[in-house]
């Protein structure tokens, strides 16, 4: 049997799926995105978690006033392979921590899997932007 390769613009739609959902703070929409089994590595976290874990942490974030106010995806990468995907971009995303907004600029990963006649997330991987040494040499030389 032949495991079928995923195409792009399916990839898209799912990654987008996910960070639409996310965007909106919808949670049970943005976890419909990942498998009951998937793994998450925040640099956010100690410890790398499973759907549960982070449904948990989520719901605490969110009864504590935790929302979206904005999600920008840029920098898209897919890379198709037999039996899944994986995506990469960059995220900006803006949020109401419940305190006051706060705006973080990251890397994220999400690895598909092939699920049925559709792609279901198996893994995400976020961490920081990396600052830019140029920008600070830049602002030195003005």
């Amino acid at each position: 049997m032949t495991t079928r390769t995923p195409t792009e613009s399916e990839v898209l739609a799912a990654a987008s799926a996910i960070v639409d959902a996310f965007a909106a703070t919808d949670t049970e929409r943005y976890f419909a995105g990942f498998a009951r089994d998937a793994t998450f590595l925040f640099h956010t976290e100690p410890q790398l978690l499973d759907t549960p874990e982070y449904e948990d942490i989520w719901k605490g974030w969110v009864a504590d006033g935790w929302r979206v106010l904005e999600c920008r995806s840029s920098e898209r990468r897919v890379q198709t392979f037999p039996g899944g995907a994986v995506f990469t971009h960059h995220v900006f995303t803006r949020v109401d921590t419940g305190d006051g907004e706060d705006a973080y600029e990251e890397r994220e990963t999400i690895v598909f899997s092939v699920d049925d006649d559709g792609l279901i997330a198996v893994h995400e991987h976020l961490s920081p932007m990396p600052q830019d040494d140029n920008a600070e040499d830049d602002a030195n030389d003005e």
